[in-house]
């Protein structure tokens, strides 16, 4: 054995380890690859050895290898093997080896599980270490379901190393394992009260990181968070928070004012530049939510701005990025603030750092207003001629055009000037956002109706320069506004003054190098402005001039039937031919200009965008079915036709053969491309200019000259947008100079009124008064359209799991399974107690007066305990914690919010009924007592009846308050409300009673919630509840994802003896207009001394129509439009026998049918409700004698008899 190890040490001598691998490695450049293969020969010999230590340097070599892209997983039960190791060494290797190859699809990894556990429970703390961050790495959803007990457990372990690492594995976990997160999570919250400091980090590390996705499950540790925020001194960890408590402030927005505070004592004091940056944002987020709710905010943004402004000042190139990038959301909500700091902005766009320049760019889009406008864009245009390369030159060219054209052009006053600037824009070289100055000129245009004439004029002269612009023909290039001006010379064709001219220009022979979608715009204007042309020669009495430019148009169209773009051939063909037909009704002195005008007579709006998407598909079209059956593959070769052609049977042998993969692809690829190089006689393609000079080498070492024109290039005619910059200085003079003679005239007439006119002037500085008319056009929709599709959510997305509710009490079957203390349920189980309670009652008096006041005792100190506990839990409740006053009264929810809630807490009453059940029978069994113990009884009483008489005062006093409100729900102070509750019986048997309560939704057209209550009748225990409802065509049952139809739902949730509670079933329905049952099943285990019984409950569910209304306030006005607008179907019932008042009647059918009262006038109201579909449903209620009429209208007859039939039954019941 000696001479073994001895041995063993001796070849470990003369073995590589890592530092000769690296260094063979170097050493053999040329046949690197070579090398490296005998390397894992060598280690795969090392690896059959039985010294672990041999092992561990073959894998730390395997490591290496991995890193330099080899494939190890061949080895990774040697890997397991090491990470077995006892020395630590080796361990490290192995998990090293493992985190960085084991994945999900490993074979192997599930042998390393009691491994891992093994490692995790041992005494070495750095055992335990290497074994959870090596787990972190490659945990699988079963590995995460084994270990999830024994990582919990770590996280109370005595080392801080220790307890940190398990936190922060903790998060992998719940990814691959969210059924863990319920029962951790308590822990984990502890963790965020740590001592140490790098265990609270970890803790709020990972709870920052799962309430980043799903924030709304964690607003209730806002407090705790809180605290932790004005007492932490670490930045990083009040970085975490304050990015945490951003995404929480708009789920609770009286969080905001909470924060306002702290953040801003955090601005004023901290130096980091990174939380001041987070404490900025989180402000601006916070004032947000508020909105209005927080008058004197102004200060914090001021502050913000001001530290913003020190941000974006700083030579350091990130901070003034992120400075930029912050006040730029400022800019959303308070537009002013940020518009004082206009100066710092536009030197900004100075800077040599391209992305600063395109920051500043997206904050002048929203500081400018109707008076700086020009001034903003004068200066972008200076930019624009001095802008060095073509990307941030068309991110100008788009930020002026975005600045102009938003809001419908609602900053622009002068739309000559606008028309002035985008010609001034196409003379841009290089340019590849030509077809949104196109796409602008055509909007301004069409909706601008005082600008056509000298927008026609402007196009004409573009259209006599073309030749300017057409020199760059790229696809997108500056030529895309010849296509503009085209159409709105044709379209448009009755303001030029020069028609002829225009026509010869679009006629040139240079016009044909143009794309080919503009050359096809070019021919189908031209003959728009020949038809206008030849009326007004017609009109004139010019015959022999309309001949002309009828010959000049047959003469110079067939340069566009010879086009190779098919597109211009066929539309030039077309008018050739009809020009052709003209001339010769031309020779028989036939007028002809009238027709030719009325085939172009009338305009087209624009089509929305989705309007495709939108066309309904009509009733038994299958977009999806085969137009043609597609040939079987058993058919034989004989069975087929022959083919005529040989096309056809090149077409079938190419589908016959078999899949080429890529890198055969590739290789015929260059194959081919050699051939072709080498081949005389094949004509390469010529590249384009601008792929000739990227590819010429050496390009980007040319030396650069930087040529100063001092003269700009003007084309002759073009408007220079300069001189209307001091023509609207001159008109808005004059439009101020007119309004201060009225106001002069006004003060003359009415003194007394100073100071409001004072405050208008300040108004109407801003509000100027614009030269031309936008007409707002509306986009055309196709009939019966359907609303577009939302993008789906990424279904493989990690955190949609971890979406949980974590205030709901833990249930049995969520608790992580615990080994060692399975023993500990059955004790606490109901089953076990109640044995226990009949052996007590066997004995005798004495001992049992001892026992109960032994009880007593204990329940007095429990109570004390309980009280203790709901004080702690007071700090710790968030609404609690967020209002300092006590919460308002509840009167102004609707009725049947509170039955709700009554049926889900009817539970802890109940328990209370039956302790004080026991307490009286104890009592009588006792007998008398003293008479000391009856006075203060009687004390007692009498102060919780005066405490009663107390709130009884303040109800009603309350109530007189509230009157008007108390109208609109249909019912009056004077008479009390008779008690009701929205929940109807399901079903019921000895053990369990069902009922439940239908309610709609507006946000979700489709769907409709069900909330039944689960009642435990018996002694016994109930568990394993499923329920489960037959689909319907119509209604259907929302399952989880992965489940049939026939699946139930389970029951969250398990029933002790005597507690109910309640659970939410959704439904998805296509149509509302009728009542519907379904079947359904309720499956259950009952649990008690004898055993367990597998029990079923059969059920009716009934969809009444009334469900699907949800109670809609609405005001007179609307409701009298709604009834006068004729889109109603009408109907009426009448039911006699009602003794019951009239204010008893309206809350009836408020509550039970959900409407709202409108209007009230003595014996007769007006009602209103809304479907979730969208139905409006309006009633008039009168009342006579012993009998009430209801007459409704509705947009769907069929719901609205039903639901006039559901009112009858449930009146006829009064």
């Amino acid at each position: 054995m000696a001479l073994k190890m001895v041995k063993g040490s001796i070849d470990r001598m003369f073995d590589k380890n890592l530092q000769d691998l690296v260094r063979g490695i170097r050493n053999h450049k040329e046949d690197e690859a070579k090398y490296i293969s005998q390397c894992i020969d060598e280690i795969k010999q090392e690896l059959k050895q039985d010294n672990i230590a041999v092992k561990a340097n073959a894998v730390c070599k395997l490591t290496y290898l991995q890193m330099l892209g080899y494939d190890i997983s061949w080895a990774a039960f040697n890997i397991i093997e090491v990470m077995s190791a006892s020395k630590f060494t080796f361990k490290r290797i192995g998990y090293l080896a493992a985190s960085q190859c084991f994945h999900e699809g490993t074979d192997v990894i599930m042998l390393t599980t009691n491994q891992i556990r093994k490692d995790l429970s041992s005494p070495n703390q750095y055992d335990t270490g290497v074994a959870l961050t090596g787990l972190s790495c490659f945990v699988t959803p079963d590995l995460a379901r084994d270990l999830a007990n024994d990582i919990m457990t770590l996280m109370s372990h005595t080392k801080p190393y220790i307890r940190k690492k398990a936190v922060l594995i903790m998060y992998k976990v719940f990814l691959k394992y969210p059924e863990s997160l319920r029962p951790a999570f308590p822990r984990l919250k502890e963790k965020l009260e740590d001592p140490d400091p790098g265990v609270q980090s970890a803790a709020v590390n990972v709870i920052c990181e799962l309430a980043r996705r799903n924030p709304k499950n964690y607003l209730s540790l806002a407090p705790l968070f809180f605290k932790l925020m004005t007492s932490s001194t670490n930045n990083w960890v009040l970085i975490k928070i304050i990015k945490l408590f951003g995404a929480l402030t708009p789920l609770e927005p009286r969080l905001g004012k909470k924060l306002i505070e702290p953040l801003t004592n955090l601005i004023h004091s901290t130096s980091a530049m990174s939380l001041l940056y987070e404490c900025v944002n989180t402000v601006i987020a916070v004032l947000i939510s508020l909105s209005s709710g927080m008058p004197n905010h102004s200060a914090s943004i001021q502050l913000c701005v001001q530290k913003l402004r020190i941000l974006i000042e700083d030579s350091d190139q990130n901070l003034k990025y992120l400075g930029l990038l912050a006040m730029s959301k400022i800019l959303k909500t308070h537009p002013k603030s940020v518009q004082s700091h206009k100066d710092l902005i536009l030197q900004c766009l100075d800077d040599k750092d391209e992305s600063i320049r395109l920051r500043a760019l997206d904050l002048l889009y929203g500081m400018v207003s109707k008076k700086n406008l020009m001034e903003i864009v004068k200066k972008l245009m200076i930019h624009v001629d001095k802008a060095e390369g073509t990307t941030y030159r068309d991110e100008l060219l788009t930020k002026i055009i975005d600045i102009c054209s938003q809001s419908n052009y609602q900053y622009i006053t002068n739309f000559e000037w606008y028309i002035s600037i985008l010609v001034e824009l196409t003379r841009l070289e290089g340019t590849r956002h030509g077809h949104l100055i196109a796409a602008q000129m055509l909007d301004v245009a069409i909706r601008v109706k005082a600008i056509r004439k000298f927008a026609v004029s402007q196009m004409a002269m573009l259209l006599d320069n073309a030749h300017l612009i057409a020199s760059n023909t790229q696809r997108n290039g500056i030529c895309e506004v010849l296509y503009a001006a085209a159409w709105i010379c044709g379209e448009f064709s009755e303001h030029l003054e020069e028609a002829n001219q225009t026509l010869e220009a679009m006629l040139r022979p240079k016009v044909t190098t143009l794309p080919g979608h503009i050359q096809a715009v070019y021919v189908q204007n031209m003959v728009k402005l020949y038809a206008s042309i030849l009326q007004q020669k017609e009109q004139s009495g010019e015959k022999e001039a309309a001949q002309e430019i009828t010959q000049l148009m047959i003469d110079r169209l067939p340069q566009f039937v010879q086009s190779a773009d098919l597109e211009v051939q066929e539309r030039a063909s077309c008018i050739l031919q009809l020009i052709k037909y003209i001339q010769k009704l031309q020779i028989k002195e036939v007028p002809v200009a009238e027709e030719v005008i009325a085939l172009f007579a009338g305009e087209l709006n624009p089509v929305a965008p989705k309007a495709q998407k939108k066309v309904p598909v009509p009733e038994g079209l299958d977009l999806d079915a085969w137009i043609n059956e597609p040939p079987s593959d058993s058919e034989s070769e004989d069975e087929k036709p022959k083919t005529i052609f040989h096309d056809e049977d090149q077409r079938h042998s190419r589908h016959r053969q078999p899949e080429i993969d890529e890198e055969e692809l590739a290789r015929r690829r260059e194959a081919r491309k050699q051939e072709q190089a080498n081949n005389p006689f094949y004509i390469k393609s010529s590249p384009s200019p601008q792929k000739r000079y990227q590819d010429t080498p050496g390009v980007e070492h040319i030396p650069v000259v930087q040529i100063d024109l001092s003269v700009p290039l003007k084309v002759p005619g073009m408007p220079m947008s300069d001189q209307y910059v001091k023509l609207e200085e001159e008109r808005r003079h004059k439009q101020k100079l007119e309004k201060d003679k009225k106001k002069k005239k006004q003060k003359k007439e009415k003194r007394g009124k100073h100071h409001r006119h004072n405050s208008l002037h300040t108004e109407s500085e801003e509000d100027i008064a614009p030269a031309h008319h936008v007409d707002i056009i509306t986009e055309e929709m196709p009939e019966n359209a359907l609303p577009s599709d939302e993008d789906d959510k990424d279904p493989n997305d990690p955190y949609k799991a971890l979406d949980i509710d974590l205030d709901k009490p833990l249930a049995d079957s969520e608790k992580l399974p615990v080994q060692r203390h399975r023993n500990v349920e059955t004790l606490k189980s109901p089953d076990s107690e109640a044995p226990l309670v009949e052996k007590k009652s066997k004995k005798p008096k004495k001992k049992e007066k001892k026992h109960k006041e032994k009880e007593r005792d204990k329940g007095k100190k429990k109570e004390k305990k309980v009280v203790e506990e709901e004080e702690e839990k007071k700090g710790e409740d968030l609404d609690f914690w967020l209002s300092t006053a006590p919460p308002p009264a509840s009167t102004t929810q609707p009725q049947r919010e509170p039955e709700a809630g009554a049926a889900v807490v009817a539970e802890p009453q109940e328990v209370k009924k039956e302790e004080r059940e026991e307490r009286d029978e104890e009592e009588e069994e006792e007998g008398k007592k003293s008479s000391k113990h009856k006075k203060k009884k009687h004390k007692k009483e009498k102060e919780e009846k005066s405490k009663d008489k107390k709130k009884s005062k303040k109800k009603s006093h309350h109530s007189e308050e509230e009157t008007t409100e108390s109208v609109q729900n249909g019912t009056l102070d004077d008479e009390p409300l008779p008690p009701m509750s929205s929940y109807r019986l399901l079903a019921e048997n000895p053990y369990i009673k069902m009922t439940y309560d239908i309610q709609g939704n507006l946000q979700n057209d489709s769907q409709v919630t069900v909330s039944v209550i689960f009642e435990n009748k018996s002694t016994s225990f109930l568990k394993s509840m499923e329920l489960n409802v037959l689909d319907s065509l119509n209604t259907k049952m929302l399952r989880p994802e992965g489940s049939s139809v026939h699946d139930g739902i389970p029951v969250p949730f398990q029933l002790p003896p005597g507690i109910s509670n309640e659970a939410q079933f959704v439904f998805t329905l296509q149509s509302i207009v009728m009542a519907q049952k379904l079947k359904g099943t309720l499956s259950f285990i009952v649990k008690n001394d004898e055993g367990s019984t597998h029990e079923k409950l059969d059920f009716k569910l009934h969809f009444s129509c009334a469900s699907y209304l949800i109670t809609t306030p609405c005001y007179s006005d609307a409701f009298a439009k709604l009834l006068e607008s004729g889109d109603l179907h009408m109907s009426s019932i009448k039911v006699d026998g009602i003794s019951i008042s009239f204010q008893h009647l309206l809350a009836k059918i408020c509550f039970h049918h959900h409407f709202s009262v409108v209007e009230r006038v003595d014996s007769c109201a007006s009602m209103y409700s809304r479907s979730i579909q969208g139905h409006h449903v309006c009633l008039l209620v009168k009342k006579g004698e012993n009998s009430v009429s209801i007459d409704g209208k509705c947009n769907d007859s069929t719901l609205l008899s039903n639901l006039l039939d559901e009112m009858k039954e449930t009146l006829s019941k009064c």
